[in-house]
């Protein structure tokens, strides 16, 4: 009787990106180097051009998906705009609380693929978030941004272009991130970033894309 090969070993949840107790582990030992401690300056640029226009950013419903510390929320959420953070990592949210303080917007402990918003966003702002999924999730993030979104809202933020085939940070080529997004939304910016932190650095580039209606 021929033998089966033993199956591999299931790795603890800690170990899998896609579960929260991946990011509970790596916050509470501190080991987050994705972590910019401010606002990088293409966020802060888009939001000035914006601030000229009218009606401003007064009150536009903004999502910020896998917030971790939550530095963006919090600036964000002081220009005016009706913020919600969102983590899946109990622990994350917990440093994102510290970083927030008494604040005027919401922060959630859900997944993003299945959390219930109140109402479609306008804005919904990338940073560090796709690029911490595991690549097999990656066909669910385009219609579920288009889902969120109300018509005509963008995403808006910052895509890490590598090959490298381990992470996270996992890599996306420009091609596979068109594939993703293309059928829902529009680009409408393309710009290099000049101050990434050192994990992102040379690789990430800020784009805009606007929800096709």
């Amino acid at each position: 009787m021929k033998e089966m090969p033993d199956s591999p070993p299931v790795k603890p949840r800690t170990q899998q990106p896609e579960h929260p107790e991946f990011w509970d582990k790596r916050f509470s030992e501190g080991t987050t180097p994705w972590n910019a401690g401010g606002v990088p300056s293409a966020l802060r640029s888009f939001v000035q051009a914006e601030s000229t226009q009218a009606p401003g950013l007064a009150n536009r419903r903004m999502l910020v998906p896998g917030c971790g510390h939550a530095w963006e929320a919090a600036w964000l959420a002081e220009q005016g705009m009706n913020v919600t953070a969102l983590d899946f990592s109990a622990t994350a949210v917990a440093e994102a609380a510290r970083t927030l303080g008494t604040w005027s917007g919401t922060l959630l402990q859900a997944d993003f693929f299945s959390f219930p918003p109140t109402a479609p966003f306008d804005l919904v702002y990338e940073r560090a978030f796709l690029c911490a999924l595991p690549r097999r999730i990656w066909p669910d993030y385009g219609a579920r941004m288009y889902q969120l979104m109300a018509p005509r809202g963008r995403l808006i933020g910052f895509f890490f272009f590598s090959d490298e085939p381990k992470g996270p940070p996992f890599g996306i080529q420009p091609e596979v991130l068109d594939a993703l997004l293309a059928p829902w939304f529009k680009r409408e910016a393309d710009l290099p970033v000049t101050d990434s932190i050192p994990v992102f650095s040379g690789k990430e580039r800020w784009q805009v894309w606007r929800r096709r209606d």
